[in-house]
This record gives structure tokens, C-alpha cells and sequence, in this order.
């Protein structure tokens, strides 16, 4: 009896912590039963049939637990008298069908205490008294479902005696009543968004957000273009990489020349002074264009000395033009996103830039790099040929007036 109440506890909490669900059955059986038990030869026992009952708890559709009672009066095998036996034991079972179905066939397994009362008889063909013994076992069988509430169960089981290491089989056939009810649970509450952005708020990273704004898995609103300014208030989407912008999401203009930023080559121009596009005063004429053969790799905008030969022809003509400058424009053909083109047209006229500046040696301050993307096409982007030639980089030469 010591054994079955940690087995029997621990088949409880089994029960317990399963998770419930919005809706189960829970079925209750009592099982009285009528058996035929062949016991060990070691045990000096011959056949004999075997009664109990079980109260059986189906907590699952394919899951039960059944603590069982059973006993029977065996006679002695190899010497006159008998023996009383008992047991009471706890089983674990998953059925192969749901409780609907009419044949739920089975395998269990489980453990128990055994009381042989041998008197003053021989036990194991040796002087002793009462045997006390823990058996494990595992069965097989089936339930029949006559109806909602009866039901025949037959069962085949191998038990074995830990103590003596015996195997005693017992074969049994028993008719159940079922007691059955459904369980309902609530539903799960959904987990509270209080802006109602769709993100629960254990996750929101920025509560608080507008109704109806768009937002990340974070919960934090959309920055499409990454310069801090959330999409909803942002009146200057698409501004370059890195650009500094105000509240608005527009790039700042320090000297308010309307020149921004990142395109003024003349920051802290006079107050009210007409500059030209690169936000300088006076203005800028073009007077040569070189279009420079510059193979980027697709893309990129990393190159190496390959093309120092082809941009050398720009360091040259401004050697011989001191009063010149010249702006490095990158131009793409329309495929792809705008926005994506323009970044990309900017990083290749850098790059180029670069290599003017440096191992060229061209003054930093008479170079500038403009990526115009795919604004100022020269041919047609409907071919492939119009878009090879979209694809340019060109030097304009520029002085000013």
C-alpha cells in the first residue's frame, strides 16, 4: 500500500497539469472484472480465477489512469492448502481510438503491491510466511462501446514480481459503466494592445502609437527611409543615407540658401545671396562633359586602379583649366526602385571621386559627387541597349562666372 500513493499522486498530477482545453470530455468508468490467472511455477500456486474492479479516469481522449483492485483464493500446487491473494495496483493507458469510436483497443502499463497470504504453508517450496511483493506490468485489450454508457473491456496482462523475478499472466473479461461530462474553459484572453496597433503590449517597444498607423514587429511606427522620422509624419520621405533632417523629415539647410545640406559645396553663403545648385554664389556654367567608361559590378560601387587611366583624362584637362571644377555624376537606368537607384548612382560617383582626389591628386575642394539615379536618361529604358547607355558616369567640367 506504501507504493500506490506516490503512484497514485503522481498519476493525479498528471491529470492536473495537463493543459486544458476550450472544450473536453472527461470520462469516469467502473470496471468489475472476472479473470484467469496462471501464476510462476516458483510460486506454488496453480490456476486460478481472479475478480476485481477498477475506477478508471479517461482525462484525455487517448489517455486514462486506473487504480485497480483485485483478488483471488488459489490452491497450493505442489503441497496440500491455499493461499489468499490481493492486489492493488495503479495503470497508465492510451487508446488507439477516441471515446466515439465503438472498439478502443489498448495498451497499459503500470505497477502494484501483492499480498500472497500463504499461513503456515510453504512459500517458494520453502518455509515462510505471508509474501509481500511489488509487481510491475503491461497489458493489451480492448474496449467495446455498446453504448454511451456500458462498455465490455477484455484484457490480456503480464505481470512481474520484482522481488523474485516471477512472471504471472492473467487474462480478463469485464463489463463498464461510463459517467461522462464535457469540460468547458473560457477562451484565452487576447493579450492587451492598448493603442490597437496589433502588437500586444508585453512586445510593444513603442506604446502609444497613432491610430492607425503602420508599424513593425516591435510595435514602433514605420521609417521607411531611415532618418528618424516615423512615415506618418515625415513630409520629405526618400532622404539620401545619412542625411541630417529636422522634425519634419526634411533635410536641414543651415545657411537657408535652399540649398540642402548634403548638396551645398558653399555652406554659410551670405544671408539672401543667390547661388546656383550646388549652393554657391554666382553660377555655375558647364563647359565640357567627359562620360567616363566605368564598369561597376552589379551592384556595387567599389572599384580599383583599373579606370585610372579613363578618369585621368579629367585630372588632366583640369591641370591644364586651374579655374575649373568638376562634378562627378552617376547616373542607373530605370530598373529597380528609384530610391534604391539614387543611393547607389551617388555611392558610384563617390567612388570615382575618390580615386580623382587621391592617387590622381585633384583638390578635394574642386570635386563633387552627385547621384542623379535614373532622373536624367539619355536614351530610352525600354531596350537594353537605351539602358546600357543609361548606365554612365559622367565628369562635367564646370566654371564659374
Amino acid at each position: 500500500m506504501k507504493l500506490m500513493r506516490p503512484v497514485a499522486l503522481a498519476a493525479l498530477a498528471t491529470s492536473l497539469t495537463t493543459p486544458a482545453l476550450a472544450e473536453r470530455q472527461e470520462t469516469i468508468y467502473i470496471n468489475p472484472f472476472a479473470g484467469f490467472q496462471l501464476f510462476d511455477d516458483k510460486r506454488d500456486l496453480s490456476e486460478t480465477g481472479t475478480f476485481g474492479v477498477g475506477v478508471e479516469y479517461r482525462f484525455r481522449p487517448h489517455w486514462s489512469v486506473e487504480a485497480v483492485y483485485s483478488r483471488a483464493d488459489a490452491d497450493r500446487k505442489y503441497v496440500a492448502g491455499e493461499s489468499d491473494f490481493d492486489e492493488v495496483r495503479v495503470d497508465g493507458t492510451y487508446y488507439f481510438a477516441g471515446p466515439e469510436a465503438a472498439w478502443n483497443p489498448y495498451v497499459s502499463l503500470g505497477a502494484g503491491h501483492a499480498d500472497f497470504g500463504l499461513g503456515d504453508s510453504i512459500s517458494y517450496r520453502s518455509a515462510g510466511t505471508d509474501h509481500d511483493e511489488t509487481r510491475v506490468n503491461v497489458g493489451t485489450g480492448f474496449r467495446y462501446n455498446v453504448s454511451d454508457g456500458i462498455s465490455i473491456r477484455g484484457d490480456l496482462r503480464e505481470f512481474h514480481g520484482i522481488d523474485e523475478s516471477t512472471f504471472d499472466t492473467m487474462v480478463s473479461l469485464g463489463l463498464s459503466w461510463a459517467f461522462t461530462r464535457t469540460v468547458s474553459a473560457p477562451a484565452p484572453k487576447a493579450p492587451a494592445d492598448a493603442d490597437n496597433d496589433g502588437v500586444p503590449d508585453n512586445r510593444d517597444q513603442c506604446p502609444g502609437t497613432p491610430a492607425g498607423a503602420s508599424v513593425d514587429s516591435r510595435g514602433c511606427e514605420l521609417d521607411s527611409d531611415n532618418d528618424g522620422v516615423a512615415d506618418s509624419r515625415d513630409q520629405c520621405p526618400n532622404t539620401p543615407a545619412g542625411a541630417e533632417v529636422n522634425s519634419r523629415g526634411c533635410e536641414l539647410d543651415s545657411d537657408n540658401d535652399g540649398v540642402v545640406n548634403s548638396q551645398d559645396q558653399c555652406p554659410d553663403t551670405t544671408a539672401g545671396a543667390t547661388v546656383d545648385e550646388t549652393g554657391c554664389e554666382g553660377i555655375t556654367e558647364t563647359v565640357e562633359t567627359i562620360e567616363l567608361r566605368v564598369q561597376f559590378p552589379t551592384n556595387s560601387s567599389v572599384i580599383d586602379n583599373a579606370y585610372d587611366n579613363e578618369i585621368r583624362r579629367v585630372a588632366d584637362f583640369m591641370e591644364e583649366y586651374p579655374e575649373t571644377t568638376v562634378e562627378i555624376a552617376g547616373h542607373t537606368d530605370s530598373a529597380g526602385e528609384a530610391g534604391y537607384n539614387q543611393f547607389l548612382s551617388q555611392r558610384r560617383a563617390e567612388a570615382v571621386a575618390g580615386r580623382l582626389t587621391g592617387p590622381l591628386g585633384v583638390d578635394p575642394d574642386r570635386v563633387s559627387a552627385v547621384g542623379y539615379g535614373e532622373a536624367e536618361p539619355v536614351a530610352t529604358n525600354d531596350t537594353p541597349a537605351g539602358r546600357a547607355q543609361n548606365r554612365r558616369v559622367e565628369a562635367r567640367i564646370q566654371v564659374r562666372r
